[in-house]
């Protein structure tokens, strides 16, 4: 079987137990979002948000072993389109029009990334100075975009999305330098990047949690557009990674990388707001109230009581 094909389809069962591990991140963080990490840990519904995020992550090495970056991040974003389904079927909903529209633009749009992305079995492998060099790049960008501030959900997707891209350029080093058998199974190499994977991967985890607290829909796009975005900076700056068709191939590659991130933009708006700390969905008045205290009507306590005559009171 052709090697970009079995890290195709492995990269498609990632997707679907990353997008399971998404969902279930978001509906625990909506339910305690004030929970920190030490209380997370003695959650049984965030274990299983772990359990489901190491099968897709274990996936994903298997199919960074057999792909190049190029080809197997952008198929992250198939993620957000299995969390769509997903996240209205445990909300008892029906997925919405627009919803099938982003998916339809997404799915598209990956389909022309990967004709000019496809390409052979990685070789190509960071040096450890290469890595250390990636690592410390990206701390100082999470760093910049965790300081306390506005919009806190949307920069610490952005700051999830590196971290995990970054991971995924680190574990095809780790994958191709451990089966290269030219040299040491366990070298200086592999260790050090393994070492950065577990980190960048844990803190990538830990930040979309924090992120999923005001929602599904727009952090996990900004996580789904970021990652494969960092780790093909990596791939196509530092690894020798190419276009097919060479600079012809750029074109349909920016056109497809354009229509899946115009599919993402449209899922995210779609998605229906998130809910309650309390479980409940919020009611459509109480909704209008919230946003527009101008036109809401005054309290009824505030209002003079209807009278039947003088000096006797109708009660409300």
């Amino acid at each position: 079987m052709n090697a970009t094909l079995v890290a195709v389809v492995l990269s498609l069962f990632s997707a679907v137990a990353y997008a399971a591990a998404a969902v279930a991140q978001e509906r625990l963080a909506s339910r305690s979002p004030g929970a920190g990490p030490l209380r997370l840990l003695g959650s049984g519904a965030w274990w299983a948000s772990v359990a489901l995020n190491g099968g897709a992550a274990l996936l994903h090495v298997v199919a960074l072993a057999y792909g190049p970056l190029t080809v197997v991040q952008p198929l992250g974003a198939l993620t957000l389109v299995a969390a769509v389904p997903m996240g209205a079927r445990m909300a008892g909903r029906r997925v919405r029009a627009a919803e099938w529209r982003g998916t339809a633009f997404t799915l598209l749009g990956l389909a022309a990334i990967l004709v000019t992305a496809s390409g052979p079995a990685p070789r190509d492998v960071l040096s450890v100075p290469e890595a250390l060099a990636v690592a410390g790049a990206t701390t100082a960008l999470i760093g910049l975009l965790s300081r306390p501030g506005a919009r806190p959900g949307l920069r610490h997707a952005t700051a999830s999305g590196l971290a995990s891209g970054v991971a995924s350029a680190l574990t095809q080093t780790v994958t191709v330098a451990a089966t290269d058998r030219s040299g040491p199974l366990l070298g200086v190499r592999v260790i050090v990047v393994a070492l950065l994977v577990a980190a960048f991967a844990a803190a990538g985890l830990l930040l979309s949690q924090t992120a999923y607290r005001g929602g599904l829909g727009a952090p996990l796009a900004v996580v789904t557009l970021a990652n494969p975005v960092a780790a093909a900076v990596i791939g196509l700056a530092l690894l020798g990674e190419r276009l097919q068709g060479g600079a012809a191939g750029v074109l349909p590659a920016l056109a497809g990388a354009g229509l899946a991130g115009w599919g993402v933009v449209v899922l995210s708006r779609a998605a229906p707001d998130a809910v309650p700390a309390d479980g409940q969905e919020a009611h459509p008045v109480a909704a209008v109230l919230a946003l527009e205290p101008e036109t809401a009507s005054p309290e009824p306590a505030l209002l003079p009581r209807p009278t039947t005559g003088p000096g006797h009171l109708t009660p409300l």
